[in-house]
């Protein structure tokens, strides 16, 4: 048997792997980079570009003899390869891409202004404003350059402002003068030609000004006043949205100067309207189908040039629409939503409740693909394009440098496009058919109107109404306000009533209903943003009609209030409770938004006040109408509502209080009546005492000034309303008493120590008493207080005769016809039970624990009878009919109907707390 030896031959040397070759080396533009500016690459450090690594290689450039101009092209190039490379080979965040681009515009905008300024001020002096002042020049920022998104290969669109008109100094010798309005636009054409112009080096940006006043046929520059001037009067709604993404972006100097305050207030109203504003909906739809229509026309008898992911259906451009539409609508009442950037705008938009997350989710990625997909495209070539490549090389290496294959690719592409135009649909698409059009009884968008154009004359409008609107559609042929409204409005109204008929005919709507919505649309006619609400949202335009119908108090109050509306077209309204915490980090969140841009000033604040509240009470407002709540749930809702706003407003005015003398005040507000019983109805005052525990010399007097600011606050009237009525009788002495309190005097007042103490129906009222909000260490002394005065020793047949006597003050006080049954005074109604209650609890309440707690009364009969304090059965049945009559005030006043009913009515309730009258007081 032979063995083979192991072979002995050495291994044959492998050849080294081949490094693969790098995705970026793809891009035609890189491979020009490399061939031209190699030597210079270096001059940027590793890693994403910053202002200050661009500023260095800048000036590196400019000492090795090239001048700005070509030194800033140059650096271009070297951003630009830099860019490419950490993109496609290392997948660089889209932030980091768009933050690069971004910066070099602001340095190149910024060098180019120092430049021409100093040589403008060498030839002709500088511009001065007639005071003598110094004249600033803002270049301002529109679109991807304002919200810091540039592309790596876009544009930048600016306008020219400057502060004042006059001229400048002239030179030394006098002469050279210009005027302002010259000057800046010869400042200009030399930061245009400076940053715009092609050469050797290629450009640094291309710089569009077709978005300044007057578009290409206005002026390079214009003065502050003729920007304000041609906002109020010529601003256009597409232009809305054009200055929603402005920022001053150069002079670096002038960004945070004062005086681009002035700017601000210039442009934030001419964006942000005061009230919801639903008219821009149909300036959106033309914008787009002009650039849908533009789109089309490229791409007729090129069908490459179809595939735009910027402008096609479902692309950037569409949930930049998307975003920015939910923005102008919202921004003006919601300043938390003023945000440039598309991304940060979505998340905005979905913490504020207008959009679901999932949907905030899907439009975020779908922007992100979209943009990352777009930069390649232009690393291609360096063209300023947005339409896919038709070359398969070119869309596998795409595919290739997002981590995909072309199918997959592909596939993608196509699937955030699609979820793009179905929200863009969703939202944008207009007023859908109603869900009862059937059988071709709803003409479709253009039929309507037509028809809604003809009906516009309002003989021909009342023909296709039911008879109960007719008449009344007929008497608008004299009304002032109808006959002024121009052509679009008077077609929206007729709209609007032509499916308000539709529906009453339909037996929808109730008759009073439809009428109720007239009476409310009459006052409102001339705010045509409410018309285009309910065109738009056709589930708000039938809700209101619904809520109208339910009883009169919710139409005033949406006459005064009608913005709150648009609180109708969230589907959750009506499923939710109110949360104090959500309210209050709301309102914080709106604050800080008003701080960062300069607009929170007092009279912002109060209307913001005011909004949210009013908004919340609707809110509640509509579920009870609806059903939802309990007529206890309502009033708990209402209060910790009036709490939270006690809160807020607290906080806010001591923080603007210029005589404050701390951090935090040493302050409480004990709230008594409704609002201590947590029972508030809608319109109900506040019964509160402000007390203080603060050993500060000068504390009595700055508490009294800051409780004097606070309840004007509260109580002030602006554009917006008012808050509450404020009632501060229940303090000490009354009227005549201090308006804030030392706690200690409060605590001896009503503990009885001393000459000066509290009358027993202010122990009566202490029952209700609840500490509210104010210095933590103040909540336990007040409940010990509140705690001793109830489960003090009394005199109980003294205590049942002062009861007994105030009830009849009272019940002498509201006299009641004959045979009718007043459900608050009458004998048998709401306030005897209430001071029934009160006895058993100043009374009893020292041997019996559970009575202490301020839990309502009905909670407190119950509690009374399991403690042997009534005969079995009475309490209960006396809480049950409290609740019932709770029920039928709220009701009647809700319907703005007086609170008695015929004498038989809710006899088995009056019967309930009579018993419960005969079994405390015999």
């Amino acid at each position: 048997m032979t063995h083979q030896l192991p072979d002995q031959t050495p291994p044959a040397p492998q050849a080294p792997a081949l490094r693969p070759e790098p995705l970026s080396g793809h891009s035609r533009f890189l491979q020009r980079l490399h061939r031209r500016y190699g030597a210079q690459l270096h001059l940027l450090p590793a890693g994403v570009p910053t202002r200050a690594a661009m500023e260095a290689a800048c000036a590196t450039l400019q000492a090795h003899g090239h001048d700005l101009g070509a030194a800033l092209r140059i650096l271009r190039q070297l951003v630009m390869e830099r860019l490419i490379v950490l993109d496609c080979d290392a997948g660089a965040p889209l932030a980091d891409v768009v933050a690069a681009v971004t910066c070099l515009a602001e340095l190149a905008l910024d060098r180019a202004c120092e430049q021409v300024r100093a040589e403008l001020d060498a030839r002709h002096g500088a511009p001065l404003a007639p005071d003598g002042a110094p004249v600033p020049l803002w270049i301002v920022g529109m679109g991807k350059l304002g919200a810091r998104e540039l592309n790596v290969s876009s544009d930048i669109d600016l306008v020219y402002v400057y502060g004042h008109d006059g001229e400048t100094a002239g030179r030394a010798d006098g002469r050279g003068r210009l005027s302002n309005h010259e000057y800046f636009a010869r400042a200009a054409r030399a930061i245009q030609a400076l940053i715009g112009e092609t050469t050797e080096h290629g450009f640094v940006f291309r710089v569009d000004l077709a978005l300044r006043p007057n578009g290409n046929s206005g002026a390079p520059a214009c003065s502050l006043a003729a920007l304000e001037d041609y906002l109020l009067v010529h601003g256009r709604e597409w232009e809305r949205f054009a200055w929603l993404k402005s920022r001053v972006v150069a002079p670096r100097a002038a960004i945070r100067s004062a005086e681009v305050q002035g700017l601000r207030e210039v442009v934030l109203p001419f964006v942000f309207r005061r009230y919801l504003d639903y008219s821009v909906f149909d300036a959106l739809r033309v914008l787009h189908r002009q650039i849908r229509e533009h789109a089309a026309r490229r791409s007729s008898g090129h069908p490459e040039r179809a595939n735009d992911v910027k402008l096609s259906r479902g692309g950037i451009r569409e949930v930049e629409f998307i975003v920015q539409l939910l923005q102008v609508v919202r921004g003006g009442q919601f300043p938390e939503l003023r945000c440039r950037p598309t991304l940060e705008a979505i998340g905005r938009l979905v913490r504020a409740g207008l959009m679901p997350e999932e949907t905030g989710e899907a439009l975020a990625q779908a922007y992100t693909f979209l943009r990352r997909v777009e930069h390649r495209i232009q690393y291609l070539d360096d063209q300023q394009t947005h339409v896919l490549p038709t070359r398969d090389d070119d869309l596998a290496w795409i595919a290739a440098t997002l981590g995909l294959s072309c199918c997959d690719f592909l596939r993608e592409l196509d699937g955030h496009r699609e979820l793009v135009a179905q929200e863009f649909d969703r939202l944008l698409g207009g007023p859908q058919p109603h869900r009862s059009c059937t059988g071709g009884a709803c003409p479709g968008p253009r039929a309507a109107a037509a028809a809604a154009a003809e009906a516009a004359d309002l003989e021909l409008l009342a023909e296709q109404l039911p008879a109960a609107l007719r008449e009344r559609v007929l008497a608008w042929k004299d009304h002032a306000r109808v006959q002024a409204l121009r052509e679009q409005a008077r077609v929206r109204l007729a709209r609007v009533v032509l499916v308000t008929g539709r529906w009453l005919a339909d037996g929808r709507v109730s008759e009073q209903a439809a009428l109720r919505l007239l009476d409310w649309l009459e006052p409102l006619l001339r705010r045509e943003s409410y018309l285009a609400l309910l065109l738009e949202r056709p589930a708000v335009h039938e809700q209101l009609l619904h809520l109208l119908g339910t009883a009169r108090w919710p139409a005033r109050y949406m006459l005064q209030h009608p913005g709150v509306i648009d609180e109708l077209a969230g589907g959750a309204i009506l499923n939710e409770r109110f949360d104090p915490e959500a309210f209050e980090a709301e309102l914080e969140l709106r604050l800080a938004a008003l701080v960062s841009t300069a607009e929170d000033d007092e009279e912002n604040l109060l209307d913001l006040l005011r909004r949210a509240h009013h908004a919340e009470l609707f809110r509640t407002l509509a579920r009870d109408v609806q059903g939802r709540l309990t007529v206890e749930q309502v009033a708990d809702d209402l209060s910790l509502l009036a709490d939270s706003v006690l809160r807020v407003t607290s906080r806010w005015c001591w923080a603007r209080f210029k005589a404050r003398h701390r951090e935090e005040p040493a302050f409480a507000i004990i709230g008594y009546g409704k609002l201590g019983g947590k029972e508030l109805g809608y319109g109900s005052d506040l019964d509160i005492v402000f007390v203080f525990d603060d050993d500060d010399e000068r504390a009595p007097e700055v508490y009294a000034a800051f409780a004097r600011r606070l309840i004007n606050w509260l109580t002030v009237k602006t554009g917006e309303g008012d808050l509450f009525e404020i009632d501060t009788e229940l303090r000490p002495n009354g009227s005549s008493g201090l308006l804030v309190t030392s706690f200690a005097a409060y605590a001896d007042y009503q503990c009885q120590r001393g000459s000066n103490t509290a009358w027993t129906w202010e122990h009566q009222a202490m029952t209700r008493a609840r500490f509210v909000l104010g210095a933590p260490a103040l909540r336990a002394r007040f409940d010990a207080v509140r705690q001793a005065v109830i489960t003090a020793e009394r005199d109980v047949q003294a205590l049942a005769g002062e009861i007994i006597a105030m009830r009849e003050r009272l019940h002498a006080a509201h006299p009641v016809a004959p045979g009718w049954f007043e459900v608050k005074h009458s004998s048998g109604g709401m306030l005897d039970a209430e001071f029934a209650v009160q006895y058993l609890v100043l009374a009893h309440s020292r041997a019996h624990p559970q009575l202490q707690d301020n839990v309502g009364n009905i909670a407190l009969l119950l509690r009374a009878e399991s403690a042997g304090l009534l005969p079995a059965g009475v309490g209960q049945a006396a809480a049950d009919a409290y609740r019932t009559l709770r029920q039928a005030q709220h009701r009647a006043r809700l319907d703005e109907e007086p609170t008695r009913v015929p004498q038989d009515r809710l006899a088995p309730e009056r019967a309930a707390v009579q018993a419960l009258w005969q079994a405390v007081f015999g």
